[in-house]
């Protein structure tokens, strides 16, 4: 009987960042305009996994106002001016899972684990980027505004 309660102890414990990271999407439209977290994020830490090859990857395909950043990507749209294009609820849904906008995008869904082919042991059962995370790089993609014409 011990083991058993082990074992289901062990089990959910496993499962909680799983289904946290799951949780429910309330997307009106083409947004999701309820914060994941239920704070807004921190520009400067979403600057940093935008820019970050190893955590972000968003510069193997996009480009943006970086110019420290040799090598930026030029199969998607610059990020430039993105807080001008899109709303924050347009940009959370293209973060979380930019394929419910774009059935043919190849941005990864970034706080997605249900549905995926492929997808790397490292990655597996839980999102790319958790909650704060995409409410980080949210923050700092709003702050993205294209200068207005004189």
């Amino acid at each position: 009987m011990k083991a058993a309660r082990f074992l289901a102890s062990l089990l959910l414990a496993m499962a909680i960042p799983a289904m946290a990271a799951a949780q429910t999407l309330q997307v009106t439209g083409d947004a999701v305009a309820q914060s994941l977290t239920g704070s807004a994020g921190e520009p400067a830490r979403g600057r940093a996994i935008v820019i970050d090859r190893q955590k972000g990857f968003c510069l193997l395909c996009h480009s943006g106002p970086f110019n420290e950043e040799p090598l930026q990507g030029n199969l998607a749209p610059s990020l430039e001016g993105a807080g001008s294009r899109w709303n924050e609820g347009q940009l959370r849904l293209r973060l979380m899972d930019n394929k419910r906008v774009n059935a043919e995008s190849i941005m990864p869904a970034y706080h997605r684990i249900e549905g995926l082919n492929r997808v790397g042991p490292v990655w597996r059962d839980k999102p790319i980027l958790n909650a704060a995370e995409i409410e980080d790089v949210l923050a700092f993609l709003m702050g993205l505004k294209a200068e207005k014409a004189p």
